[in-house]
């Protein structure tokens, strides 16, 4: 896709340390944004920083657990005392731990509420002001939030995880009739079959079998499609709001 530069922008991506996470921090930072690579696993995004840097690009790692407040606390100062305000936001952490109900796996629900939903809220509160201000001063301001096809396409024993996702892309919605009038861009993405480290976290095997099994059927995204999808939006003139993006596999109904 055409990309116009994200030269000066200044983006935080949640997730950053796999996946589709890591792929929009590559493209965004060879796109000429400076990038605040937020993740968990330091070591992970010490590798990620390191591809940035290598390709002439800047990043900062920013070892950070989204479900936990004093974490993402410390991870927005640490950005704003080395990068300043921020005007472009991807919430790309995740996590989908499917399983049946009935089996009242509590932990997972847990898991997965505290990561998709709350961990994405407390990422937007942490720089929504930025955005905002960014956008009063006439500059690009993009949130941009990666939801999933499961938000309204149901599918056997991923209950949790689909109504994780419907939250997030109706959160999205909302956001953007506060934040639009300020105009602060907010885009949902819902990506189809998507090979990234979610399928690795399942533990149970049958499920499992059957992931993979839609994987060797329909083929899948990567998450290079998804970044691509991230810098093309956030690249575009900003009055022009790209809100929702369906993302599927071709073979993918």
């Amino acid at each position: 896709m055409s990309h116009e530069t994200l030269a000066g922008r200044t983006a935080v991506i949640t997730g950053a340390a796999s996946g589709m996470g890591a792929a929009t921090a590559l493209l965004l930072a060879a796109r000429g944004a400076r990038v605040a690579l937020l993740a968990r696993r330091a070591d992970r995004l010490e590798e990620v920083a390191a591809k940035v840097t290598a390709e002439g690009g800047e990043a900062l790692v920013v070892a950070a657990d989204v479900t936990d407040q004093a974490s993402v606390d410390a991870a927005a100062e640490r950005v704003h005392t080395a990068y300043g305000e921020v005007d472009l936001v991807v919430n790309a952490a995740g996590v989908m731990l499917p399983n049946p109900v009935a089996e009242g796996r509590t932990d997972e629900w847990q898991r997965m509420l505290d990561t998709n939903v709350s961990g994405a809220l407390r990422i937007i509160r942490a720089f929504t002001p930025d955005l905002v201000a960014a956008a009063s001063a006439g500059r690009t301001a993009d949130l941009v939030n990666i939801s999933s096809i499961g938000a309204h396409i149901a599918f056997p024993n991923y209950a949790v995880y689909g109504a994780t996702k419907a939250a997030l892309s109706y959160l999205s919605a909302s956001l953007r009739t506060e934040l639009g009038p300020r105009d602060v861009r907010v885009t949902n993405i819902e990506p189809g079959l998507t090979d990234t480290e979610l399928g690795s976290h399942i533990d149970n095997a049958e499920l499992s079998g059957e992931l993979d099994g839609m994987f060797d059927a329909m083929g899948s995204l990567s998450g290079d499609d998804i970044a691509d999808l991230v810098a093309y939006t956030t690249s575009r003139p900003r009055h022009v709001n790209l809100r929702q993006l369906i993302v599927l596999p071709t073979r993918q109904a």
